[in-house]
């Protein structure tokens, strides 16, 4: 049996405040544990069902009864592993390739998926807006795959991040210059906005590059979700 002090932390651990007081977060699933693992981030406890003791080589791990799972897990129905890692600290932007920055994005399955394509486009640096949602919720976690132990995220004020960087700066618009005409460079920062309001106007004057996906034949879609868009615009980056 798991001992009330863990099973209660761990519960904490679903809300932010927590996760900032003790610096932890948790993980389910073998796959994600395991990419956490292979980057060496702190493993602090490792709680799986009985018949998944044998999981994992050379990781203590402690058996947990289904129900105490089910009391902490994040999940609808629980995978029958979780893992409680240290929050790694961030790493200094290095102005080099591009970063993608994310301007109070709120949906965790969007950041998740974003911080996904960021591993898939080898974009190593994702910085985000203070307002944006916490990278370390168990939705924004679960939605990475096991992408978070590749992709450096880190939070701070946006404009003042844009007015210090050196790297052109592009942002996503509704009313930009289409993407497939512009000539992309080697390195820059790309600028996606808020799920239903776009980039915040205090950080207009700052993207001197607006670009879009063009809409094509009738459709009457409003708008593309973050996510799909992010994905749209870091391939074109990518292929040119």
């Amino acid at each position: 049996m798991v001992g009330k002090k863990w099973l209660k932390l761990v519960k904490r651990l679903h809300q932010k405040k927590y996760r900032n007081e003790y610096q932890l977060f948790f993980v389910e699933g073998k796959k994600g544990i395991q990419e956490l693992i292979d980057a060496h981030l702190q493993l602090e406890k490792l709680f799986v069902y009985l018949e998944f003791q044998d999981s994992f080589q050379d990781v203590p791990v402690e058996v947990i009864a289904q129900k105490e799972l089910r009391f902490i897990s994040a999940l609808k129905n629980p995978n029958g592993l979780l893992g409680v890692f240290q929050v790694p600290q961030p790493e200094k932007i290095e102005n080099r390739g591009w970063v993608l920055v994310l301007d109070d994005i709120r949906d965790p399955g969007n950041l998740g998926t974003i911080i996904r394509l960021c591993d898939w486009f080898g974009i190593t640096d994702l910085v985000c807006s203070e307002a944006t949602v916490d990278v370390y919720n168990p939705k924004v976690i679960q939605a990475t795959m096991g992408s978070i132990a590749r992709v450096n995220v880190v939070y701070t004020s946006l404009p003042d991040f844009l007015k210090n960087t050196e790297l052109p700066i592009y942002g996503g618009y509704m009313d930009g210059v289409t993407i497939y005409d512009e000539e992309l460079p080697d390195v820059g920062v790309l600028v996606m906005g808020n799920e239903a309001n776009g980039i915040s106007p205090d950080l207009n004057d700052l993207i001197k590059n607006r670009i879009t996906i063009p809409r094509y034949g009738q459709s009457t879609a409003e708008s593309l979700n973050v996510a799909m868009a992010a994905g749209i615009l870091l391939n074109e980056i990518r292929r040119k």
